[in-house]
């Protein structure tokens, strides 16, 4: 069992706890929490794989290796390569939490 803290406004606390005192199996109120996260970050992964492959077809290379070039400063600043490196970093840290909660 996990005793743990959360620091929220009142009325927030108030609505939580309205909630966790209706819940007769925490084990599963918990659980659908957990997969609650994990289905949004992968609706996020997918949204940001679609829309680099937007940039990837535009410019005819990967994310992986517009990322390495971008980081080097081969590229240079355009909007699309500031937006697409925005993009290819949210998607990086989506997945990382994803594994995490795997």
């Amino acid at each position: 069992m996990i005793d743990f803290q959360l620091s929220v406004q009142p009325q927030t606390e108030q609505r939580l706890r309205k909630i966790l005192s209706q819940v007769q199996d925490t084990e599963m109120f918990a659980r659908n929490i957990i997969s609650y996260q994990i289905a949004e970050l992968q609706k996020g992964i997918l949204n940001l794989r679609l829309d680099l492959k937007e940039f990837e077809q535009k410019y005819q290379m990967t994310s992986e290796e517009f990322q390495e070039r971008f980081s080097q400063g081969v590229l240079g600043d355009d909007a699309d390569f500031m937006v697409w490196s925005g993009l290819y970093e949210m998607l990086c840290h989506n997945q990382m939490q994803l594994s995490e909660l795997r």
